[in-house]
């Protein structure tokens, strides 16, 4: 039997058993989502953001998980940042930039104008890292920091290496770019390159970035938490660590209200393939809510995170990004949830395979498969039962631990501070609980988020411009009209990726992309001794040039990702966790520009000064490389991971 709750043109469905016994089948024969996800962790000034296969631009709202489809502008005086499990992209003002594809073994980003500076920290052997620009790709072959400018008019690339390698194809060709490089590609058939006799200038955006980075050396967090993880740089600033005798080393936040419980203060925003998922409003509050598991010890809470590699060749799972690790509880009208503790399964509401299954759960908390395993089989295959009556929730009878908002806050991502709904202790304690989210048509505000409408959108002839791409990525999201119709058509749950792909056009290629044709790579030539710093493309505003001027710090020789203070770590019980190689070791803490201690959710800065017009790259005559006569440098060849 089916219960329909109706209110303001938002339905809830809950899942009878023939239905999740269809869903079951489902999720052991579809395709899983990505086990990655995107951080949006910096703003500064105007930032817009637009969520897959919408047409609407609103205000970034910070902590959002991107995905597959999502797009950024960064406007004119504005900064923004994107955190990944294996890199760092920040974004100039007056850029572009969208995610093509984000998958476990892609990331694929469109820069149609503006400039990105790069950061990867590893690179497996099967995952590739592209930047398409309207006249080229460029292929990370190697762990590194990396400058790409596209000039408003993307007529041109300048990218500059400053360690790591990398290739460029267009136009018919391919070029190396070793540590050092840095180059000017303009035009697209054919591409001319212009190698630079030098690296560039540095200036203010450089300043900022190499800030940044020193923000996040020597964090202690490194020492307990997974270097996959997403966001935990954070926490050394919001927070301090200490040992348990349960749970090893947990992390407990400072200067939350009274009475705070995790999943407290944010909202429920609705990001396909997941689903309905968690953004938390807090600066540290990404890490904490989509890994690992909270417990409340000594009356506060505390986080309990998805551990580093252990020495050893113990088997490791890198972390499985969750959209929200709680378990719901029925309070009547109202949707009510709590966080999941320690050893406790979580149960994706979207379709998803045994395996899947596994490694969200192994990878983020202590747990027997053996549990898992019952759980899966009860829940998602047999469907004996919707609700949960034989397993004991050890946050569920904290005092507070729970939190209810009305079905229209959830449904359209409202705040929950601004929507509660009150219910009775007693009543909750003998309330069904339910492991998966409840099946509610999400409105299409939830697609969008919290954030309000945005001004400040790129030019129109950026969102029409094409880029190159090496890689074919995915066809174009469906519409959020069509997801949410089919949604609706689907009793109110997440879609399959086979049912994704029943609304798109069958082989529709994506008209923003144009894949290279096959190309002849030409090695690069060696620099001239002793040459001068060339400029970057763009001009340095006012502030950025007294900034740079004698003060900027120099570039760090490896991107390694930042190391953790020599500390043992404490033991950590029932460890299940053969290693990755160990991430290369922290570059020199650098005399930098001072740092920003607390990242600001959303508040403009003071007015910069607009920008100059971007000028023309200085640059020598165009070498063609194509009458260069010697073998061809290869890019160091990378280290298989580890299984």
């Amino acid at each position: 039997m089916r219960s329909v709750c109706a209110w303001r043109g938002v339905r809830l469905l809950w899942l009878a058993p023939a239905l999740l016994t269809m869903l079951g089948t489902a999720r052991a024969q579809d395709a899983d989502p990505p086990t990655r996800a995107g951080r949006l962790a910096y703003l500064e000034g105007s930032v817009s953001f637009q969520p897959a296969g919408s047409e609407e631009w609103v205000v970034a709202p910070l902590n959002r998980p991107l995905t597959t489809g999502d797009t950024l502008w960064s406007d004119s005086g504005s900064r923004a940042e994107l955190q990944l499990d294996d890199s760092v992209v920040r974004l100039a003002d007056d850029t572009s930039f969208a995610l093509l594809d984000l998958a476990d073994n892609v990331t694929q980003i469109q820069l149609s104008a503006g400039t990105l500076i790069v950061r990867v920290w590893g690179l497996p052997q099967n995952r590739s890292y592209e930047i398409d620009t309207p006249n080229l790709a460029f292929s990370v072959l190697s762990p590194g920091e990396y400058r790409v400018f596209v000039d408003p008019s993307g007529a041109s690339t300048a990218i500059f290496a400053r360690n790591g390698q990398g290739e460029v194809t267009g136009g018919g060709a391919a070029y190396n770019v070793n540590p050092g490089d840095y180059a000017v590609f303009a035009g697209a058939n054919p591409m001319d390159e212009n190698l630079q006799p030098g690296p560039p200038a540095p200036d203010g955006f450089d300043a900022w970035s190499n800030a940044r980075d020193a923000r996040w050396r020597q964090r202690v967090a490194a020492r307990y938490v997974s270097p996959d993880v997403v966001g935990y740089e954070d926490l050394d600033d919001y927070g301090a660590w200490q040992p348990t005798p349960s749970y090893g080393n947990v992390w407990f936040p400072r200067g939350v209200p009274a009475g705070w419980a995790p999943y407290r203060v944010g909202h429920w925003a609705y990001i396909p393939p997941w689903g309905y998922t968690w953004v938390d409003d807090q600066p540290w509050g990404f890490a904490p809510f989509h890994y690992g598991r909270w417990v409340y010890v000594n009356g506060s809470w505390g986080w309990i995170p998805a551990p580093p590699p252990p020495p050893g060749g113990a088997v490791y799972v890198r972390p499985v990004y969750a959209p929200a690790l709680v378990a719901f509880v029925g309070v009547g009208a109202g949707i009510a949830w709590f966080a999941l503790g320690p050893r406790e399964v979580f149960v994706p509401s979207y379709p998803v395979s045994r395996t899947y299954m596994d490694n969200i759960n192994v990878s983020n908390t202590t747990v027997n498969t053996t549990v898992i395993n019952n759980v899966y089989n009860t829940t998602i295959v047999k469907n004996t039962t919707v609700n949960v009556t034989n397993i004991t929730y050890v946050n569920r009878g904290v005092p507070g631990a729970v939190t209810a908002t009305t079905q229209q806050a959830f449904a359209s991502a409202q705040p929950v501070n601004s929507h509660p709904v009150a219910f009775n202790a007693r009543a909750i304690a003998s309330a069904p609980v339910r492991a998966v989210a409840p099946a509610i048509v999400p409105t299409p505000q939830a697609f969008l988020g919290s954030g309000r409408a945005s001004s400040a959108k790129p030019p129109a002839a950026l969102l029409s411009r094409p880029v190159v791409a090496h890689h074919t990525p995915p066809p174009p999201p469906p519409s959020i009209a069509q997801r949410e119709r089919a949604i609706s058509a689907n009793g109110g749950r997440p879609l399959s990726a086979a049912q994704v792909r029943t609304l798109q056009p069958a082989a529709a290629p994506n008209p923003r992309v144009r894949v290279a044709p096959p190309a002849t790579v030409h090695p690069a030539p060696a620099h001239a001794a002793g040459a001068p710093a060339a400029p970057h493309p763009r001009a340095p505003q006012p502030q950025e040039r007294a900034r740079s001027a004698g003060q900027h710090p120099a570039a760090p020789p490896a991107a390694a990702r930042p190391a953790a203070p020599p500390h043992p770590p404490a033991p950590r019980p029932e460890a299940h966790h053969a290693a990755p190689p160990p991430r290369p070791a922290a570059p020199p803490v650098h005399t930098a520009p001072p740092a920003h201690t607390a990242p600001p959710a959303h508040t403009a800065p003071p007015a910069h000064t607009a920008p100059p017009a971007h000028k023309a790259p200085e640059s020598r005559p165009p070498e063609n490389r194509s009458d260069k006569k010697g073998a061809e440098r290869k890019p160091p060849e990378r280290k298989p991971p580890e299984e």
